[in-house]
Formats: C-alpha cells, sequence, structure tokens
C-alpha cells in the first residue's frame, strides 16, 4: 500500500495543528500565569495598606499617650487579629544618614528579632512619609509587607509593619498552572486527533487526485473523481472531471483525425501511385490519359486543401496568424468568393446565389473572411445531396454586420451541432478532414465575432457574425 512520504501533506498537516495549539496553550501559560501571580500578590499587597491605613490612627494615639510595652503588645496583638497579618512595630530613630528604623517595639508574635530583613519597605516609609509596600524573602519564604509610617507632632517616629506569607497567592498560581497545563494537554491531544483525521481525510482526496491523475497520463480517461463537497477540493475535483472529459474528447477527436487524414492522404496517394503504375507500363489512348491528368489533378488538389488547413491550424495554435483589420463589405466578399464555386456548383448541379441589399460593411480582415465563407460554402455543397441549391446572405444591423450561408440539405442532427466547431470531427461519412469548421471558427473569433449554426430537417444556417463597419 502506498503510504506517501514520511514526511508527507497529512504529517506536515498534523504537525502544524499541533505546532500551533502547543504554541497557543504555551502563549496562554506565559501570558496568564505570571500575570496571575502579580495580580494576586498586588491585591494583597493593597489589603494590607488599606487595613494599615485603618489603624493608623489608633496607634498614632496609643503611642502618643506614652502607653507601656504591654499595652503596645496588646495593641498589635489587636490589630493582627483585626488586618489578619503579623504586625510589627518599629521605632524610629536618627541616625548618621537620617532617620531610620532600628529595632522592635512590639510584634505581634511576640519576637523581639521580629521579620529577618532589611526592613526595606519600613525604610522607604520613613524616606518618602507615605505607605510603603513590597515583596520581601524572610527565611527562604516571600513574604508580602506594607509599612505605615506612624506621625506624632508632625513627625515620623514609629512604623507599623503588616506582614502576611504569599504561600495562599502561590498555592493558587499553582493550581492555576496545573489546570493550564492539564488543559493544554487535552487540547493538544483533542487537536492532535481531529488534525490526524481532518489531515487524513484532505490527503485521501489528494491521492485520488493523484491516481486519477496518473490513469489520465496512461490514456486512461474512464476514472472520474467523486465529488464530495463543495469546497476548493470538491472544485478542483469538478474542474480535474471537466479536464478528464474534454481530454478525452480531445482524445477520441484525435484518433478519428488520425483514421481520417490516413484514409485522407492514402487515397489520393494510392490513387496518384496507381495512375503513375498505369501511365508507366500502359500505353492508354489519348482520352484516357486526359481522364488519368484529371483525376490526379483532382487528388492533388485533396492533398493541397488538407496541407492548407493543416498549416492554418498549426499558425493559429502557434499565434502567428496575422489578422488585418479594416471595414469590407461582406457582400462583395461573398460574390468573389462564390465566383470561384461555379465550376464545382455546376458540378453539383446547385446554384449559389448572393442575396443582400446594399453594403453589408464590417471590420475584419479581408482575407480571412474569404477564407471563412470560403470554408462555409465548399462545407453545404460537400455535405448536402446534389441538386441542393446554397444561399449566402449579407445584412448588416443589431450591432453586428452578418454573413449567412444557407442551405436547404437534409439538416444537421442535435448532438453534431454541439461539435461540430470542434478539430477533428467529422458528423457524416462525407469526405474530409473535420478542420474547416473549427478553423473558420478561431478565425471568427480572433476577428472578435463568431461563427453560429441553426439547422433542422430541410434547413441549416452558418451565421458569421463581425463587428460592424463605418460607412463614413
Amino acid at each position: 500500500m502506498d503510504r506517501g512520504p514520511r514526511w508527507g501533506l497529512r504529517n506536515r498537516l498534523v504537525a502544524l495543528i499541533f505546532a500551533i495549539t502547543a504554541a497557543a496553550v504555551g502563549f496562554v501559560y506565559l501570558y496568564v500565569v505570571p500575570q496571575l501571580e502579580s495580580s494576586l500578590t498586588a491585591e494583597k499587597l493593597r489589603r494590607l495598606e488599606r487595613v494599615g491605613n485603618d489603624e493608623r490612627a489608633e496607634l498614632a494615639r496609643t503611642l502618643g499617650a506614652g502607653a507601656g510595652d504591654a499595652e503596645l503588645q496588646a495593641l498589635v496583638r489587636v490589630v493582627s487579629q483585626s488586618t489578619d497579618s503579623r504586625v510589627t512595630l518599629l521605632a524610629v530613630t536618627e541616625g548618621a544618614d537620617g532617620p531610620a528604623p532600628e529595632f522592635v517595639i512590639a510584634d505581634s508574635q511576640g519576637e523581639t528579632t521580629a521579620i529577618q530583613g532589611d526592613y526595606l519597605a519600613a525604610q522607604a516609609a520613613v524616606d518618602d512619609d507615605r505607605i510603603s509596600s513590597g515583596v520581601e524573602t524572610v527565611a527562604g519564604e516571600r513574604v508580602g509587607t506594607s509599612a505605615i509610617p506612624v506621625e506624632v507632632e508632625g513627625t515620623t517616629r514609629w512604623v507599623a509593619v503588616l506582614s502576611s506569607p504569599l504561600d495562599d497567592v502561590e498555592a493558587n498560581v499553582a493550581l492555576i498552572r496545573r489546570q493550564i497545563l492539564i488543559a493544554g494537554a487535552i487540547a493538544i491531544a483533542a487537536a492532535g486527533l481531529v488534525g490526524f483525521w481532518a489531515a487524513g481525510a484532505v490527503s485521501r482526496r489528494l491521492q485520488r487526485l493523484r491516481r486519477a491523475a496518473e490513469h489520465v497520463a496512461q490514456g486512461d480517461f474512464t476514472s472520474p473523481i467523486p465529488i464530495e463537497s463543495g469546497d476548493e477540493l470538491g472544485q478542483l475535483a469538478r474542474a480535474f472531471n471537466e479536464m478528464q472529459r474534454r481530454l478525452e474528447g480531445l482524445d477520441s477527436a484525435r484518433k478519428e483525425f488520425i483514421a481520417n487524414a490516413s484514409h485522407e492522404l492514402r487515397t489520393p496517394i494510392f490513387s496518384l501511385g496507381g495512375f503513375v503504375e498505369l501511365l508507366e507500363t500502359d500505353d492508354p489512348s489519348p482520352k484516357e490519359r486526359r481522364e488519368f491528368v484529371a483525376e490526379m489533378r483532382g487528388q492533388v488538389e485533396r492533398l493541397q486543401k488538407l496541407t492548407l488547413d493543416l498549416l492554418d491550424l498549426s499558425k493559429l495554435d502557434a499565434d502567428a496568424m496575422e489578422i488585418r483589420a479594416e471595414s469590407v463589405d461582406l457582400r462583395s466578399l461573398a460574390r468573389g468568393v462564390a465566383a470561384e464555386f461555379k465550376p464545382k456548383s455546376r458540378a453539383h448541379r446547385s446554384k449559389i446565389q448572393v442575396r443582400g441589399r446594399g453594403e453589408a460593411l464590417a471590420i475584419a480582415d479581408p482575407d480571412r473572411t474569404s477564407q471563412i465563407i470560403r470554408i462555409l460554402i465548399d462545407n453545404a455543397l460537400t455535405h448536402t445531396s446534389q441538386g441542393t441549391d446554397v444561399t449566402v446572405t449579407a445584412v448588416s444591423g443589431n450591432g453586428a454586420a452578418e454573413l449567412i450561408v444557407g442551405d436547404a440539405g437534409r439538416g444537421i442532427d442535435k448532438r453534431s451541432q454541439e461539435r461540430v466547431f470542434d478539430r477533428f470531427y467529422t458528423g457524416d461519412t462525407a469526405q474530409g478532414s473535420g478542420l474547416g469548421l473549427a478553423i473558420a471558427d478561431e478565425l471568427a473569433a480572433r476577428m472578435d465575432g463568431g461563427l453560429e449554426v441553426v439547422s433542422q430537417r430541410g434547413f441549416t444556417a452558418f451565421t458569421l457574425k463581425l463587428p460592424p463597419g463605418s460607412t463614413s
């Protein structure tokens, strides 16, 4: 079983979905966790500042009254209970570098050494004479502190430090971190599974396209791709099936053309070879010689026509055919071309009538327009029974100049009408390569015009439409 390359589209899609999901989870983790920790810590410090500020007046009144150690110890315990924090009261003394909190005069936990640290928040509160908060590390534990300066007679003489461990913040952050990691792992696993399924579906549809393309490359046009949806891949499958259908038609036309061209070439070549052999081995009479020469001339003309058609077709494909745009009279061109077909129409026992009033002017290449008219008249004489008259009508109006070549033949069936301008297509057993109408249609398009056909039993009309010309 062909599983494709190791790093095929399916694996790359799964890896891409996995990487995008992992990156999204990583972004959420790196953005949310630090923000959450910072927000919780800031909220805790704001609470300490708020409750400390509420107790500042009571602390100032008690300290200003000269309370003793026992009374101060009792006060800080009460404040600690009301604020749910550890309260440490520091005395501010004047030093060589200015005022600084030097020693502990009361602590809610009864320790004279209070918190181990440099009391950075307390020093900042003394320096700035306002509440200062921060995070300090005490005995390896992160602690949030808020220092409230206590003033008596306008002088900061004490600092009350409210502190609270941040272990609850760290616990909450750790919980959220675990939840994000668990949810991220589930999301990555789900994305991987969904991506594997989706990429597999896309990969299978693309593999069907590849196998169908391989069949087409081998000349097999019988394996259409099922259209499972209307998305881009469904549109691609629809376009591929249409391409396959057209290639099948082209391949069929090519084979048919090869058979027709082989027949067209073989018949005159064998005929010419037979006449040459007769002329070499026999001694025909002057009448027979004239008949041989006339037949040989007809076969040479067939070869010339086929060669010219193929040459024109190759020029059109190579975009090497020069098209001139000038004002031409379609009625005048039709008369000239119809005159060329007098011998053939006489042999066909048919009449070619050119109709129209006044000038039917068009902007076109006169030589290429004559070539189209020639193809249409020749087609009418070739594909109708003897005695069928052909009419050529040139008209102008309704924003276009038109030339209509009609006949009263047996008509063209509906299926053939849809393909009559296809290359190499011949709708009946009449001789021909199936190139004339295809060349005429392409020449009309190159002159910004078009060629249409209307046919029913007893009537067929080909209409050449061209841009109208000016009478000035």
